[in-house]
C-alpha cells in the first residue's frame, strides 16, 4: 500500500487535508437555496465512503508494504473495528452540529468557532495518547488559534449589533460541534497500527480504518439525521420522499463532491498521521478553520456587515490562524 516516509511530505498531505476540510461547505452553500442541508447531507455521506473505498481499492492494495485492504479487514479485532466505526459515529454526530451551525451563523463564524475548538481538544486528546513533537510549542500554537478563534467570535457579534438577530444560537452551535468533533480522530487513531510498513496483528491499516470509519457516518446518519429531518433545528422538516422529489442530478453530484473532498482531507490526514503524529496531523488538519474563514470572508462575504471601526478584528484572527497553524508545523522540527 501507498505509505508515506518522512516528515516534510506529512507536512503537504497535511496541507491538503487543511484545503480540503476548509473548502467541502462551499458545496453546501451552492445547493442550500435549493436543496435543505439534512438531504444534501446523504449525498455527503455517500460521498465520504464512495472515496474511502476508491483509496481502498486502489493506494491501499498496491506495493509490497503494508497489508492489502481486504487481508486486512479479514484479519481485524472487533475491537479495533468497533473503534474506528465509533469515531465515524461521533464525528457525524459533531458534523450535523457544525452543518447546522453554518446553516444558522455562516462559514466565517462556524468553521472558525467550531473546529478551532476541536483543534484545541483534538490536539490535547490526540497528544495524550501519541506524544509526538515539543509539547511547550506545540500547545502555543494551539494558544494562538484559540485566540483566532476569540477575535473571531467578537467579529462575528459586531456585524449583528444592528440587527435583531442573535449570535448566540449560532455561537452555541458552532461550540457543540467542537467538543463533540474534538474526540472522535482518537478512536480512529488507535484503531489503526503504529508501524504502516509492518502492521500489527489485529490493527487497521489506515485504508481500512477510513472504509470503517466513513461505514460509522453513513450508517449513524440514519439515527442523526432522521431525527434533523422530521424535527429540524432550522428551516422546514422534510422527509425521505422529497430526496427523491427534490433532488436533481446537479443537487446530487454537489452533495457527493462534498463528501468526497472532505473524505480526500481525511484520508489524507491519516495516511500522514504515521510520520507527523496523530496530534500534529490532526492540528494541522484543523487549519481549515483559516482556509475556511478566507471563504467565508472574500467569497461569501459573511462579515460585510462588520463595521469599519472594527475592520482590525479581520487580519488579526487570520495572523493568529496563520501563526498558530506555523508553530504546531515547528513542534516537531524543534
Amino acid at each position: 500500500m501507498f505509505i508515506i516516509d518522512n516528515y516534510p511530505i506529512a507536512v503537504f498531505f497535511c496541507i491538503i487535508t487543511m484545503l480540503c476540510w476548509g473548502s467541502w461547505a462551499n458545496t453546501q452553500k451552492m445547493a442550500s437555496q435549493q436543496w435543505p442541508f439534512q438531504l444534501f447531507y446523504w449525498d455527503y455521506t455517500l460521498g465520504i465512503l464512495l472515496i474511502t473505498l476508491i483509496f481502498a481499492f486502489t493506494l491501499g492494495s498496491i506495493g509490497d508494504e503494508g497489508r492489502s485492504f481486504i487481508i486486512d479487514l479479514r484479519q481485524a479485532k472487533i475491537d479495533n473495528l468497533n473503534s474506528a466505526f465509533l469515531g465515524g459515529v461521533i464525528f457525524n454526530f459533531a458534523n450535523l452540529l457544525l452543518v447546522i451551525a453554518i446553516e444558522i451563523a455562516g462559514m466565517a463564524i462556524a468553521f472558525p468557532i467550531g473546529i478551532g475548538i476541536a483543534l484545541v481538544l483534538g490536539v490535547f486528546t490526540n497528544f495524550l495518547m501519541h506524544p509526538e513533537g515539543d509539547p511547550v510549542v506545540l500547545f502555543c500554537g494551539v494558544i494562538l488559534v484559540t485566540l483566532a478563534i476569540i477575535i473571531d467570535g467578537i467579529a462575528y457579534k459586531k456585524t449583528l449589533q444592528n440587527t435583531k438577530e442573535k449570535p448566540i444560537k449560532g455561537i452555541l452551535f458552532s461550540a457543540a460541534a467542537g467538543v463533540a468533533m474534538g474526540f472522535f480522530y482518537k478512536y480512529v487513531a488507535s484503531s489503526m497500527t503504529s508501524d504502516f510498513v509492518s502492521p500489527e496483528s489485529g490493527k487497521l491499516t489506515p485504508y481500512s480504518a477510513l472504509v470503517v470509519f466513513s461505514l460509522g457516518i453513513l450508517l449513524s446518519s440514519f439515527l442523526f439525521n432522521t431525527i434533523i429531518m422530521y424535527r429540524p433545528f432550522s428551516g422546514e422538516k422534510v422527509s425521505f420522499k422529497d430526496y427523491f422529489i427534490m433532488g436533481t442530478l446537479k443537487l446530487h453530484s454537489i452533495g457527493i463532491l462534498g463528501g468526497v473532498i472532505w473524505g480526500i482531507g481525511m484520508s489524507f490526514n491519516i495516511i500522514a498521521s504515521e510520520q507527523a503524529g496523530p496530534a500534529i496531523a490532526y492540528g494541522l488538519g484543523q487549519g481549515a478553520t483559516l482556509v475556511a474563514a478566507i471563504w467565508g470572508v472574500f467569497i461569501w462575504n459573511e462579515l460585510k456587515d462588520l463595521p469599519k471601526k472594527n475592520y482590525w478584528l479581520i487580519p488579526s484572527m487570520f495572523f493568529l490562524f496563520i501563526a498558530g497553524i506555523g508553530t504546531i508545523i515547528a513542534a516537531k522540527l524543534i
